[in-house]
Order: C-alpha cells, then sequence, then structure tokens
C-alpha cells in the first residue's frame, strides 16, 4: 500500500485475515508468549505503560512502551532509538471480529517525521510481515495456545537472489513447489518434512511455508530475499508442544551450521569479519 502523510507523521496500513476469536488473536499479537510463537522471542508487561521486547538474534533487539491497551480490540506501542537517528515509530494494531470465528487485523506503522528520509524504512516494514502473518494464520489454525519455541539460522550468500534461492530450495527438497504438496529434505540437510502451505516468488522475496510434520509438529518459512547485490538466507522453524523447547535448542546449531556450510563467506565477508 502507499506511504500516507499528513502535518505530523506518515504511515503505512496493511489489514490481513486471520482465523481465531478476537480472544485467540489478541493473546497472539498483544502477549508475550503469543508474539513468539509466530514472530521472534518477545516479552510484554502487559498494560498501558508497559514495555514490549523483541529479541531477532544476532545482537539486535528492540524495545518499546505501549501507550494503549485495550484487550481485546487495539494495541499501540511507541518505539524510540529502532534505528540510528530514527524519529519515534508508534504500531497499532485493531482487532475486529468476523462471522465464522475469524478476525480482521489492521496493523499501521507511524513514523512521526514529514521528511520522505525514512520511507524506504518504513516500506521495509510494509514488505517484511506477510511471511510472518502467514505464520500467525498456521499457529491460530493448528496450534493456537500451545507452548512454542523458534529456532532460527539467517545467512548473506553471495550471488543473485534468484540463484541462490534456487540453491537453497533445490537443497532443502522445495524447488518448483505447490501449494498442497508433501515435500521432504534429502539426506544431507537437516530433517524437514511437511506440506507446503504457502508460496511467495517475486523479486524481492522467495519463500515456502511448510506446516511440519518433522522433526516435530510446527512451521517452517525458509525463504531468500534481496540484499543489493547479494541475498539473506533464513531458515525460521517454530515448534509446539510439552517439547518444543528442547527441539528447537538441538536444531538451532544444526540448522546454522548447514546454511554456514552451503553458503560459505565470500572474500570480501571474510576481509570485514
Amino acid at each position: 500500500m502507499p506511504i500516507r502523510s499528513d502535518a505530523q507523521k506518515r504511515w503505512v496500513e496493511l489489514e490481513f485475515l486471520v482465523p481465531g476469536t478476537p480472544e485467540q488473536v489478541w493473546h497472539a499479537i498483544a502477549t508475550g508468549p503469543g508474539i513468539s510463537a509466530w514472530f521472534a522471542p518477545t516479552t510484554v508487561d502487559e498494560r498501558a505503560g508497559g514495555k514490549v521486547e523483541f529479541t531477532f538474534g544476532e545482537g539486535v533487539s528492540s524495545s518499546g512502551t505501549i501507550t494503549a491497551w485495550e484487550p481485546p480490540r487495539r494495541l499501540v506501542y511507541e518505539e524510540h532509538g529502532w534505528s540510528e537517528d530514527a524519529p519515534p515509530l508508534a504500531s497499532e494494531f485493531v482487532i475486529a471480529s468476523r462471522s465464522g470465528d475469524r478476525c480482521v487485523v489492521r496493523l499501521v506503522h507511524s513514523l512521526f517525521s514529514t521528511s520522505d528520509s525514512w520511507d524506504d524504512e518504513i516500506e521495509g516494514f510494509e514488505s517484511g510481515w506477510p511471511g510472518f502473518f502467514q505464520i500467525l494464520r498456521q499457529y491460530l489454525r493448528h496450534f493456537a495456545g500451545q507452548n512454542a519455541a523458534a529456532a532460527r539460522a539467517l545467512r548473506v550468500a553471495p550471488g543473485t537472489h534468484a540463484e541462490v534461492w534456487k540453491q537453497l530450495a533445490t537443497a532443502l527438497g522445495v524447488h518448483g513447489p505447490n501449494l498442497g504438496e508433501r515435500r521432504s529434505a534429502p539426506a544431507g540437510a537437516p530433517p524437514l518434512a511437511g506440506t507446503i502451505e504457502h508460496v511467495q516468488q517475486d523479486d524481492e522475496t522467495c519463500e515456502v511455508l511448510l506446516r511440519l510434520e518433522q522433526p516435530a509438529q510446527g512451521i517452517a518459512l525458509l525463504g531468500s530475499y534481496r540484499l543489493e547485490d547479494k541475498a539473506r538466507v533464513a531458515v525460521c522453524l517454530f515448534f509446539y508442544g510439552d517439547r518444543a523447547a528442547e527441539i528447537a535448542a538441538e536444531l538451532e546449531p544444526r540448522w546454522r551450521a548447514w546454511l554456514e556450510a552451503r553458503f560459505p563467506a565470500d572474500a570480501e565477508q571474510k576481509a570485514n569479519a
């Protein structure tokens, strides 16, 4: 959607439909255990004036202050210092009930600046959410309220975005995906098998979402994302149930080692390391 502006701020809006009651959706988008089950490890002090903190790994985190806490309908938090010299950023989630135990969630990111200097960042917020919204849908449909833990592996790979995606997808057995197909990773990769629930392929993003059967019940988002003349490769695995934390802790180092071996650092990366 286009960036909008007025005399005080610039913003983008997104709307998406998810399964679940307002109370289930509120738990998923406004509590620490809920957000951690589909996005990133998060803690939330559940009150107006409380703190929300996201941990993205690789030493990256972000925090904000809750400015509106209206369960199960509306959450707003404001982040300062989310990027160097950046103006404050407000994120507003509004939940509206629909028939058939579904909800529409409206998300607005507002940057308190009239300058267009941060438009790339605002557009990045918009483009970064869709894959995680797909995880949220699967979580609410199949795993809502269960214990959750995530394993993540990230890598910057030399080569074009299309080349890197072909390598990743072939190595994990998801090349040429079709919705509803069951796919499994070949020998040499960490264990991975499940049903394809979402596919996106364009100039900026290539990703496949699997609802997992192996190594455990959960969700896998496998993606390659254009990064100038390179690509960022990401494997995000969410596990659910009583053994979720144990499984995630066991598999995360295996995935990191596998990605490092599959996409070794080029000479420039080594020089800057």
